[in-house]
């Protein structure tokens, strides 16, 4: 598990997200999980890059999102890809809800962790998707982001 500077621990990050989609906003959520879900993400098992938010029943679910099996949870174990009710207030899901009918956006998962209390949280992101020029565009950047940081630590030896 990584940690974030404020000492919280990162379960999972969706770097892949960041590179798919323009981020237009985000959101922090709860998530309904059951005990061996809890302790198998505190383990670090889960992985969130296939994911994704849908609505279901006025509500917001997290589909496709993998919390493997805990090992001592014998047979009263989950379904590692079941999906995940989200945990927000009616007008955050409100507002979510009337942006992803415009053209092009959805709603991705952006990073898992624990918050200082030692709550699972997910920060799901509003996205519109990139073009293939955008995502050249990024890649770009990162190459020159990098290079610069070598030439700099060179000059510095």
């Amino acid at each position: 598990m990584a940690k974030s500077d404020s000492g919280r621990k990162f379960v999972a990050i969706n770097k892949k997200a960041r590179f798919e989609y323009v981020i237009v906003d985000t959101l922090e959520a709860g998530i309904v999980l059951l005990g061996s879900e809890v302790k198998s993400a505190r383990e670090g098992r889960v992985s969130i890059t296939e994911g994704f938010v849908a609505e279901l029943g006025g509500e917001l679910f997290l589909y496709q999102t993998n919390i493997q099996e805990y090992k001592g949870a014998n047979r009263f174990n989950h379904d590692p890809t079941r999906p995940r009710k989200l945990l927000l207030k009616k007008r955050e899901i409100r507002r979510f809800l009337q942006r992803i009918k415009l053209k092009g956006m959805t709603i991705v998962p952006l990073n898992m962790r624990f918050n200082e209390r030692g709550i699972l949280k997910l920060e799901i992101g509003l996205a519109e998707g990139k073009s293939l020029a955008d995502k050249r565009e990024t890649i770009k950047e990162r190459d020159w982001s990098r290079q610069e940081h070598r030439i700099l630590k060179g000059d510095g030896d």
